[in-house]
């Protein structure tokens, strides 16, 4: 049930249990042991799953209004261990955070339902052959103008119910994936980059996204990436992405999406 902004004046909050889905994903920032050779605790729950975690309370306010023209903003301030109960919180003036158990804050940002900016137009390419090893990731592969390869693919309700149990979610709206969590769209801005360049240890930063219309089962999606800027930021590389994702050729989610692809 959708429900009225206006009708809301108090604070929706919500807790889960991190879980680190990614341990033996290729960025091996998400193993314990690499992780601590960058200065960190363990391996870190990856990104992309803090930011799905936070657009709990967002789609607890606002409903599917969110999940069609809902913005929401997040910067991962500080890793996410897994087995850490974490809280997300969006306050009445749309502020969002993401507090540990310590009741440091983890990751900060803000949701609405503002009106959302006009679609960037971003080039179809082909996809990197599955076969074909990805060229190693370097200032001149990211360099700002590039064309990432278009992912295609069917979005299916099986592998999406998957999803759903691995980043804890149980809210109704999702039917056992048969309507797509956002959180599944941002983990695809993650592989048009990863599917690009090879990377080694990595980290996401942040995300703005804006939700555009639904995803539901068995919608053909195209993912398409552009690299908007590529920099150095206290001796880490960063890396700017527009990726822009469509539903049977009709926009259904876009954003900003930054990365540390080289960490000092």
């Amino acid at each position: 049930m959708n429900v009225s902004p206006d009708m809301q004046p108090t604070a929706f909050e919500y807790s889960v249990e991190a879980y680190n889905t990614a341990t033996e994903s290729t960025n091996r920032m998400h193993d314990d042991e690499v992780a601590k050779t960058f200065g960190f605790r363990g391996g870190l729950v990856p990104g992309v799953d803090v930011w799905a975690y936070m657009t709990r309370p967002c789609v607890d306010r606002w409903g599917t209004d969110f999940l069609t023209g809902g913005t929401m903003s997040a910067r991962l301030a500080a890793p996410v261990y897994d087995g850490e109960v974490v809280e997300a919180r969006l306050d009445p003036d749309g502020t969002l955070t993401l507090s540990g158990p310590d009741g440091s804050v983890r990751a900060s940002g803000s949701a609405s339902l503002d009106d959302l900016p006009d679609v960037l137009t971003i080039e179809a390419t082909p996809e990197n052959s599955s076969s074909e090893s990805p060229p190693a990731a370097t200032q001149e592969n990211l360099q700002t103008g590039t064309v990432l390869g278009t992912l295609r693919f069917t979005y299916r309700r099986s592998p999406a119910s998957d999803y759903l149990r691995d980043i804890r979610e149980t809210s109704s709206i999702y039917q056992s994936g048969s309507v797509c969590h956002p959180g599944f769209l941002a983990r695809q801005a993650n592989y048009v980059l990863s599917r690009h360049v090879q990377l080694g240890p990595w980290i996401h930063v942040s995300t703005t996204a804006h939700h555009r219309s639904l995803v539901n089962d068995g919608d053909q999606l195209e993912v398409r990436g552009l690299v908007t800027d590529e920099f150095e930021r206290k001796g880490h590389r960063f890396v700017d992405l527009a990726v822009e994702i469509t539903a049977n050729g009709i926009p259904a989610w876009s954003a900003v999406h930054t990365a540390i692809w080289k960490p000092r």
